[in-house]
């Protein structure tokens, strides 16, 4: 249908010029919308002022910024050229800044403000090609090396060179070319650059349309990270559907006033983000009356009990072999009515009220980078809140499969048409549905390899085109699949027991004293685990239960909040949810800190478990002794 992704964009500008494309924040912090045929302006002049700095089909460009209407236009105006772009968020090291400008051989980096122009210009000897340095926003330094040009001036430089220019925007292209090279973060040596096409990109745009029935004119809040590959495919999505991008942030202030102040209709995000809503719900619960509170949790229960039989009734159990559920579905339907019914008195007596924080238009989230645990599903499904998982890896470009929305089924994604899967064992015998193994993926896609880099690719995908993920997976009689664990954070124990770590760890951040969990235990007798807290819910069981303490700095070692943390423990992973007897934690250690991205989590919130490992080597030792 489109060749390229700037065709496509100019297709939705030619048909909607008038429509908003972006919602940006001015300096009070208050939205302002962008037009489709703005933001195509300000492409176009972007374009043409690179191209008079040099920049042609196949080069790469950097851009060190996160989210704003500049990134997209920016992007938009490199792959105008047919060049590829190389982004990074601002959380970045200077050595992986290096990493990636200097593999690329990047001649002209963006970067999004004075922070971001130090860190380069810091590394600026490294970087023999970098001729040019273009600055986002701040102050232009006085450099003589290297020159540094401002946005603002770019874009006037453009302008004017489109005022006496009759540039062709047909060229668009193939759709085999590279449209990015995005440095996977990864937890072990120096990050490798995923060639995407923009054939990849189109494929994935297309399949996600066949998910949702899209609005013209609906509203996108974008807070993850866009140079991680499911935002940058979302931001696309957005102008595939010609809807609009607002940019706001995950910070839980941040995120829900912009909710209430842009009423969008999709909110893309990682699982964390809906942990901590789930946990603010909670939390809000604790300064209700004791009546409000026990109402809440009964309606909350009916809920379950409702989306539960609902899931019977409509036959969304997943099913590994031939199975008749027509007698249960029939036996499930009366009480199914009934607890609908009990389901609309909770929807208006509580459930409406948590929903209007997401405004009046909200459709549902879109959760990836990771699954979202069991239970915070099962608790916005219950409330009404459609939340649709994705799957996918840096190297897919990255969605391979996606929640249904029209017939979801419990804890399943449904892969894209024209996307092949197969599981398979550790001697690489295939699987058939229900069997646990390591997923394998071929479509259109795939990435087109590691940058300069054969040897990795090949590692990673293998003579047939499939790619190996990683990820233990286990498919439905559909073909469909879930995801169960990493292949390489399965732990061993001295008894041979196979554990996942992954599930027990979202077991227990359910926990709302939990933060964070990090389950170990390779070649011990039994688990344990490394606990970060949650310094407020703590602090306030302390106090609701009159036990003194002098500060959050030391909560740690109160003999008060160990024995809380084991009791949730014990609560979140037992053979009643279950766990099996080998699976459960036997010890455990609370840091004196919470885990932070670029140190203990990675951009998109996953646990770095090497880096762990090695920061505290002392406390698992304990756990062990």
């Amino acid at each position: 249908m489109y060749s390229t992704l700037v065709e496509m964009f100019d297709k939705r500008v030619q048909a909607s010029p008038d429509a908003i494309a972006q919602y940006g924040k001015d300096e009070k912090g208050l939205f302002y919308p962008i037009s489709y045929k703005e933001l195509q302006e300000r492409v176009r002049s972007l374009a043409l002022a690179l191209r008079e700095f040099g920049i042609r089909r196949g080069d790469k460009v950097g851009i060190i910024s996160d989210n704003r209407p500049e990134w997209l236009a920016s992007d938009l105006a490199i792959l105008s050229l047919g060049a590829a772009d190389v982004p990074r968020g601002r959380d970045a090291m200077p050595y992986e800044v290096e990493h990636i400008l200097k593999t690329t051989d990047a001649e002209i980096v963006f970067a999004e403000n004075n922070e971001q122009l130090d860190k380069i210009l810091g590394i600026r000897k490294s970087l023999s090609k970098l001729k040019k340095i273009i600055l986002i926003e701040g102050k232009i330094p006085e450099q003589e090396d290297i020159e540094v040009v401002h946005y603002s001036s770019l874009l006037e430089k453009g302008r004017a060179l489109a005022s006496v220019s009759d540039h062709d925007w047909t060229d668009y292209g193939s759709s085999d070319d590279i449209a990015t090279v995005i440095f996977t973060s990864g937890t072990t040596g120096l990050p490798k650059g995923v060639m995407i096409s923009h054939g990849s990109m189109l494929y994935q745009l297309g399949e996600i349309d066949k998910i949702i029935d899209f609005k013209p004119g609906w509203k996108w809040l974008s807070v993850l990270p866009v140079w991680h590959a499911f935002e940058r495919i979302l931001q696309y999505a957005a102008l595939y559907e010609t809807n609009a991008i607002a940019y706001s942030k995950p910070i839980g202030k941040i995120l829900m006033t912009d909710i209430q102040r842009i009423n969008p209709e999709i909110l893309p995000s990682v699982p964390r983000i809906w942990e901590t809503v789930k946990s603010g719900v909670y939390q809000t619960l604790k300064g209700k009356s004791p009546a409000e509170a026990r109402a809440f949790s009964f309606f909350l229960s009916m809920a379950k009990r409702y989306r539960r039989l609902e899931s019977i009734v409509k036959d969304r159990i997943p099913k590994y072999g031939k199975t008749f559920r027509l007698p249960m579905r029939v036996v499930s339907y009366i009480p199914y009515i009934i607890s609908k019914g009990i389901y609309k008195i909770g929807d208006k007596a509580a459930f409406s009220q948590i929903k209007s924080k997401f405004g009046t238009s909200f459709v549902g989230g879109v959760s990836g980078g990771g699954s979202i645990s069991k239970d915070a599903t099962e608790f916005f499904e219950a409330i009404g809140i459609r939340i649709l998982n994705g799957y996918g890896l840096t190297e897919t470009g990255p969605v391979v499969g996606v929640t249904s929305y029209k017939h979801p089924v419990n804890g399943i994604m449904h892969k894209f048409e024209g996307t092949e899967l197969k599981v398979v064992d550790k001697e690489g015998r295939t699987l058939g549905p229900g069997e646990k193994g390591e997923l394998l993926i071929r479509g259109p896609q795939v990435m087109k390899g590691y940058y300069n880099d054969k040897a990795r690719t090949d590692e990673i995908i293998d003579e047939e085109g499939f790619l190996h993920s990683g990820d233990l997976a286990v498919l439905d009689i559909h073909g469909d699949f879930s995801i169960v664990g990493r292949v390489k954070d399965t732990i061993v124990l001295s008894g041979g027991e196979n554990v996942e770590p992954v599930p027990i760890e979202k077991a227990l951040m359910e926990s709302e004293y939990i933060e964070t969990a990090v389950v170990i235990g390779q070649d011990k007798k039994h688990l344990g685990a490394l606990i970060s807290i949650n310094e407020k819910n703590t602090e306030l069981y302390l106090k609701a239960n009159n036990i003194p303490y002098v500060s959050r700095t030391g909560l740690a070692e109160l003999d008060d909040v160990k024995a809380l943390i084991n009791k949730e423990i014990v609560k979140y992973v037992n053979t009643e949810r279950g766990f099996k007897a080998f699976e459960q934690i036997s010890r455990f250690a609370i840091t004196d800190n919470q885990f932070q991205v670029g140190r203990e989590l990675s951009a998109k919130q996953e646990i770095k478990r090497s880096e762990i490992m090695k920061l505290y080597s002392k406390e698992i030792e304990s756990i062990f002794n």
